[in-house]
């Protein structure tokens, strides 16, 4: 039998696609920016920072979870 070792090395990101926020989150994109709100990159792309959704999610667990008004008043 023959032993390998393999070595990977991942770099991690920070700023995310809206598919993967979303994916990431666990909810539709068509909602992601209601929660999360995007970062505009200086080229014009619309990313999310991970530690955003991170906050966002953490606060769901506390109960901080916004009112319905208030995400409809998001919405405009």
């Amino acid at each position: 039998m023959t032993i390998a070792t393999l070595n990977l090395r991942v770099a991690p990101r920070r700023m995310l696609s809206e598919r993967e926020a979303a994916a990431y989150c666990g909810i539709p994109a068509k909602r992601l920016a209601i929660a999360v709100p995007p970062v505009v990159m200086p080229h014009g792309a619309k990313l999310y920072d991970m530690h955003d959704c991170d906050a966002w999610l953490d606060g769901l667990k506390g109960g901080d979870v916004a009112a319905d008004d208030d995400i409809i008043g998001k919405l405009g």
